[in-house]
């Protein structure tokens, strides 16, 4: 009876240390597979990153993109160039000046200005004469049919004089000047180089005393109103961005200030040297302090 009870506690004590060790075993695997959680949580997020620009959160390779301030050639952007050539009398701006739409910005001296005016003028004192004398000689070829040939002598006198006139007003309108005040006697001694837009001056590329041809630049005006961002985009990225996407991006040398702006275009030629496409994106959100050239660091809003 005794070596029973010995083989009874025996085996009770077996069962108990098995017991024992299969929660032990269980609580391991319990242990294993929250920390397996934990770690696939933590890889999760080591895979992620703030973005410095927007706050947001991206992926690793979300990528970021690189480019510049730079006007728009359709409407804030245009260069004041001659009409004709002749010496720089005046310079009326200095960089940086704002500029007004049609506000001179030179006055340029060219003896051949005033000649125009001076020939518009007799022109259409001849015209005048010439109208008057081809209205006599039609009164008068009505009555006599030998004075018709007279008639078309006076008609072709005063149709060559009057479109001779008519090509001296289009060179004066050319060049920004109202015919009308120039039939009134106002003869000017310097031409007026004005501003097509209004704007910023920049690039004054000329100085008082220097001779300009025609089509050379005098300055170039930039309208900050709409300015635009150009960025640089790998090809093997262009499928990330599309036009209509927002932008969210930072500007040199201006801290974590961050602005928008919507792509309006994408070029569709890729440059050889990099392989890389511009896009265009509208700023939403302007400020007096940009200017075209400063660097900007770009990401797609999602």
């Amino acid at each position: 009876m005794t070596h029973t009870r010995h083989i009874i506690i025996i085996m009770t004590m077996m069962l108990a240390a098995c017991a024992g060790k299969g929660e032990q075993d269980a609580e391991t695997e319990t242990d294993d597979s929250t920390a397996a959680v934990m770690a696939a949580e933590s890889a999760a997020i080591d895979t992620m990153k703030i973005d410095g620009v927007t706050s947001a959160t991206y992926k690793a390779n979300a990528p970021t993109f690189n480019g510049l301030i730079t006007a728009a050639p359709d409407r804030s952007s245009a260069t004041v160039s001659m009409t004709m050539g002749g010496r720089i009398h005046a310079l009326k701006v200095m960089q940086g000046h704002s500029v007004a739409k049609g506000q001179t910005v030179a006055l340029l001296d060219n003896p051949d200005f005033v000649t125009l005016q001076q020939e518009y003028i007799e022109t259409g004192i001849q015209l005048e004469y010439l109208a008057k004398e081809y209205a006599r000689q039609k009164s008068l070829g009505s009555q006599e049919a030998a004075s018709q040939k007279r008639v078309q002598q006076s008609k072709a006198e005063f149709l060559t004089v009057k479109n001779r006139q008519e090509a001296y007003a289009t060179q004066l309108k050319a060049l920004g000047i109202n015919p009308a005040t120039v039939k009134m006697g106002n003869i000017r001694a310097y031409l007026p180089v004005r501003s097509p837009i209004a704007g910023y001056v920049t690039d004054i590329n000329v100085n008082i005393g220097k001779y300009v041809d025609v089509g050379q630049p005098v300055c170039s005006v930039v309208n900050k109103s709409q300015l635009l961002v150009q960025l640089t985009v790998f090809e093997r990225d262009i499928n990330i961005i599309s036009v209509g996407d927002r932008i969210d991006f930072r500007v040199n040398g201006m801290g974590k200030q961050t602005f928008s702006a919507k792509v309006v275009s994408i070029d569709q030629s890729v440059t050889k040297e990099d392989y890389s496409i511009k896009v265009y994106a509208r700023i939403l959100t302007p400020e007096s302090s940009f200017r075209p050239g400063m660097y900007v660091r770009a990401k797609v809003r999602k």
